[in-house]
């Protein structure tokens, strides 16, 4: 069982949960049931599955459950492209977001070989 508090992966997979909810804000309304709804639920999925996984018993269940968390990574990366796409933001607004995503990307990567190492 692994502190998930403890992981700086962890602590900014919640920071980058802040800036989607933000940014979705502006979204039109009739958005609020489609993009911004999966927007925030798979950045909410990322810090989610990783404290879920750090919570199980062994490190290959903590294993699976950070690669469900890169799913969600790439969901919310597609989601935040399609947005832009679909003119419902501009790119310099999400660029940051994900730049900041595909760093928690490959923070997860180096956990789950830190974890598969052991």
């Amino acid at each position: 069982m692994h502190d998930y508090k403890k992981l700086d992966v962890w602590s900014k997979s919640m920071d980058l949960v802040k800036k989607v909810y933000d940014v979705s804000s502006s979204f039109p309304d009739k958005e609020k049931f489609g993009l911004i709804s999966q927007m925030r639920r798979c950045s909410v999925s990322i810090p989610s599955n990783i404290a879920e996984g750090a919570g199980r018993i062994s490190d290959k269940e903590f294993n699976n459950f950070l690669s469900y968390s890169l799913g969600s990574a790439f969901e919310l990366e597609t989601r935040l492209l399609l947005s832009v796409r679909l003119e419902f933001v501009k790119e310099e607004k999400v660029r940051n977001i994900l730049s900041e995503l595909e760093s928690i990307c490959k923070m997860i990567h180096s956990l789950k070989k830190r974890i598969s190492n052991v």
